[in-house]
């Protein structure tokens, strides 16, 4: 049987969990059972379908128990107005409340955000979370030390207004690159995810929309994220991981301001090809 077990007063014999099985290693036997092929478990991704699709709850997984996968709550499925309003409603925050955000609501975030697709379902994304404000203040100082020296080193730099733009808030008081923000939240994955950066960055989005429905707003953190990408003193500071390529750091807060309306986008431009 492998990883999967049947219980097969309640299996219909549908074949659904062999149809759906994304690595092919489920058949249905000469009785109708389904069953796991030889050698199946080591080539079975632990994603959790078999046991997701059955309708009857009759299969379970070594790995992925029918007890641990809830049944799906018709009554909170979101129709289509509910998720537009909550996804165009999300904004990038950048001015926080100066209170810290509560260890376990950012632990409440990342265990949501560990349900993000990664590929193969490696789900090899770990999570690093700054919530001391000197600390942060320290990130964004040596940040804005790295933009320095990028505008002096390179004057091509000059094109991104941005930077001196960042620099010259700094040295009037204000934190452009950090925000002032209580907490930092960065994710990251080893150089063996081969599909790493799109990881990362799936599980941001997870905590990213989770985030509202606690009271909290978030921001992406483009520019430590830049000086991240070439400055080894600054990921070292953060305590990024040395074989981890993949990063991406967001901040986090409770919004000083409540947002009352859905701005309007530029309409999109789509090819079919």
């Amino acid at each position: 049987m492998g990883f999967i077990v049947i219980d097969e007063q309640r299996c219909k014999k549908d074949g659904l969990c062999a149809i759906e099985c994304p690595a092919a290693i489920i058949r249905l036997q000469g009785d109708g059972f389904p069953e796991m092929v030889p050698g199946g478990e080591a080539l079975c991704l632990l994603c959790g379908h078999c046991v997701a699709v059955c309708p009857e709850g009759a299969l379970s997984h070594k790995h992925c128990t029918r007890e641990e996968c809830p049944p799906i709550n018709k009554k909170l499925v979101l129709h289509e107005r509910q998720a537009v309003q909550f996804l165009r409603s999300r904004r990038s925050v950048r001015l926080y409340q100066d209170m810290p955000v509560e260890r376990e609501t950012i632990q409440r975030l990342i265990e949501i955000a560990r349900y993000a697709p990664t590929g193969g379902n490696t789900q090899l994304v770990e999570w690093i979370v700054v919530d001391d404000k000197s600390k942060i203040k320290s990130l964004a100082g040596l940040t804005i030390d790295y933009f320095r020296r990028l505008l002096k080193e390179e004057p091509q730099a000059m094109a991104y207004a941005a930077l001196p733009r960042a620099v010259a808030a700094w040295e009037a008081g204000y934190d452009a690159v950090l925000r002032n923000a209580p907490a930092l939240i960065v994710a990251s994955a080893p150089a063996e995810a081969f599909n790493g950066m799109i990881d990362v960055t799936l599980a941001l989005c997870y905590l990213d929309l989770m985030a509202p429905t606690l009271g909290l707003g978030t921001c992406w953190a483009g520019m430590l994220q830049r000086a991240l990408r070439v400055s080894p003193s600054i990921k070292e500071a953060l305590g990024v991981p040395a074989g981890h390529p993949h990063h991406y750091p967001i901040m986090l807060g409770y919004p000083k301001v409540k947002y009352q309306r859905l701005p309007e986008r530029k309409p999109p431009k789509i090819t079919y090809a």
